[in-house]
């Protein structure tokens, strides 16, 4: 396929088998595995549920996952404690499995909480701006060095960062800006690349000449580009990277080869630039039936099992439903609240000016 290299990671064939790389290994358990499944599994209902949700009118809009799980959840096992996730706004599964609350994310594509999220100490609010979100992250990773958290001897003081974009991002002012910073800074950040190789409606030959992971070596970093629907060597690559991270070696560019199998949002028709082949193609590499096929053919999950993730699916179902009567709107004056740790002179005259604004509607 266009774009894919002979070098490409994969540890983990479309169909189910287990192969070998001279650099990178998965050191996981089938327990491990069964996990990955389980979150893969779950995030893709979660998925299905947010874009019938939006269909009814209870969410403004839906930026469907539906084939990058593996890539998501791949990058997941990588974070530790004291790590810090900057995401674009595709990154449902990863959130779930790093604890973020559904009610969250949903209530971001509602409108009901304008990004205020419990979880801003680990994974960061959706980042609708494309690209903004690699400024943010090289910023954060930066700080991180300055307060002594990266290179130390004893390990487990040290974090990095991880900040996703797609394909797309590639292209934008923004985010090349932030390769600039990370390698001039030698910043502990990982850009994970989701190529899901369609930018709305621009394929990603369009957008590169050479596959997106060599253009690190541009900027002055290494860039890997893995099998993103291959949970096995997504984790072994995100590890590797965010290791490198933490040890103060400087900023990793992973290409996460994937493809969006649904629209670019609920707003999107792709049946207008996309052939119905080329689908097709990749709906043969689904990151869930080839993890799968490789559990089944190691005897580590039978018709059972998947039964009891199906049923635990539904009940996600249920709760994903039921969530939505929950949210309630943030007022303007928990929004000015949050804009920064102290209220300044500048930003307490535009919240009275907007309450001024305001009252000006009320009724006598």
């Amino acid at each position: 396929m266009l774009g894919q290299s002979d070098d490409m990671v994969q540890l983990l064939t479309p169909d189910g088998r287990r192969v070998d790389h001279p650099e990178f290994t998965f050191r996981g358990t089938t327990d491990d595995l069964l996990r990955s499944l389980r979150d893969m599994w779950l995030g893709r209902r979660f998925d299905v549920e947010a874009i019938a949700l939006q269909r009814h009118g209870e969410l403004g809009m839906w930026p469907p996952q539906l084939g990058q799980e593996a890539a998501q959840i791949g990058a997941a096992r990588a974070i530790r404690d004291g790590d810090h996730v900057f995401p674009s706004y595709r990154e449902h599964s990863m959130a779930l499995a790093l604890g973020v609350p559904m009610q969250q994310i949903l209530g971001f594509f509602r409108g009901t909480d304008a990004g205020i999220w419990e979880m801003n100490d680990k994974f960061r609010t959706y980042a609708l701006v494309i690209g903004v979100q690699t400024l943010h992250a090289v910023g954060y990773a930066m700080g991180l060095q300055f307060d002594g958290l990266v290179g130390n001897d004893d390990e487990s003081t040290n974090s990095g960062v991880m900040v996703f974009h797609g394909d797309g991002a590639s292209s934008q002012g923004d985010v090349n800006e932030a390769y600039v910073f990370a390698a001039s800074y030698n910043a502990p950040v990982v850009f994970f690349c989701q190529n899901n190789q369609w930018a709305i409606s621009e394929p990603i030959t369009l957008q590169s000449r050479i596959p997106l992971y060599e253009r690190a070596r541009g900027f002055g970093f290494p860039g890997i580009q893995v099998d993103g629907n291959d949970v096995l060597a997504v984790q072994a690559v995100s590890e590797w990277a965010m290791d490198r991270a933490r040890r103060g070696d400087g900023p990793t560019f992973i290409e996460a080869y994937t493809y969006r199998m649904g629209a670019h949002t609920t707003a999107d028709d792709p049946t207008k630039y996309r052939a119905r082949d080329e689908e097709e193609a990749w709906r043969g590499r689904d990151p869930i039936n080839r993890l799968v096929a490789h559990l089944r053919d190691i005897d580590a999950i039978d018709d059972a099992h998947l039964k009891a993730l199906e049923e635990e699916a539904d009940e996600l179902g249920v709760r994903t439903r039921a969530s939505i009567k929950e949210l309630t709107d943030r007022t303007m004056d928990e929004l000015f609240a949050g804009v920064y740790a102290e209220p300044t002179v500048a930003l307490e005259a535009q919240r009275r000016q907007f309450k001024e604004f305001a009252d000006s509607f009320e009724e006598d």
